[in-house]
């Protein structure tokens, strides 16, 4: 379980400042000119870490996923209890049931209407297949985040990995990330799990 929760914390820090969101647009990038500043970074990297803090009490660890969790089981206990009376009925389950049914059959007729999207759907499911890898590096990256080996990430120990993800993408260090330098780094990390042996994540 404990394994789990460090996996889980390294994945999170996968997604601080630096990489891109969808679209191809800067994570943090506060103006919205494209470019992301050292500053910028920092400020969404703040920002992430009082997301993820969830008992606020300065650090990411196993109390923070446990609570996480907890919010996440009541939301769906609610999406689950229409009618707010604290119990599922069965006529709620099955509701519940019918209509993610509709809804993943609304999206299959979308995909087919779109036309080659499905094929390309079920490769990205192929490469969500191979998480192991995805996990293996975020394990990877919360022991280099976690430097005092505590089994927790404090703010500053947060930090100090966002800004060193940012330093790695802004080639020419000029203190900035274009989306140039973003789709190289996005290159440079495919290229390096394509040729990572797919064993280790069992080791």
């Amino acid at each position: 379980m404990k394994k789990i929760t460090l996996l889980a914390l390294g994945a999170a820090l996968i997604a601080v400042p630096a990489l891109a969101a969808p679209g191809g647009a800067a994570k943090g990038d506060a103006d919205g000119n494209g470019v992301l500043t050292r500053t910028e970074a920092q400020a969404a990297a703040t920002a992430r870490f009082a997301k993820m803090d969830v008992n606020k009490d300065g650090k990411l660890d196993a109390a923070d996923r446990a609570a996480r969790q907890a919010e996440m089981q009541a939301k769906r206990f609610a999406s689950l209890d229409a009618n707010s009376d604290g119990s599922v009925s069965k006529a709620e389950w099955d509701q519940h049931g019918a209509d993610r049914a509709a809804k993943r059959a609304e999206r299959k007729e979308q995909r087919a209407a779109a036309g080659g999207a499905e094929g390309k759907r079920d490769g990205m499911r192929g490469h969500r297949g191979k998480r192991g890898g995805h996990h293996g590096m975020g394990g990877r990256m919360m022991g280099k985040a976690d430097t005092n080996g505590d089994k927790a990430i404090s703010e500053a120990e947060f930090q100090t990995a966002a800004l060193a993800r940012f330093d790695a993408a802004d080639a020419n260090k000029d203190g900035q990330v274009t989306a140039e330098e973003r789709q190289a780094q996005r290159g440079a990390w495919r290229a390096k799990r394509g040729a990572a042996p797919a064993a280790p994540a069992n080791q």
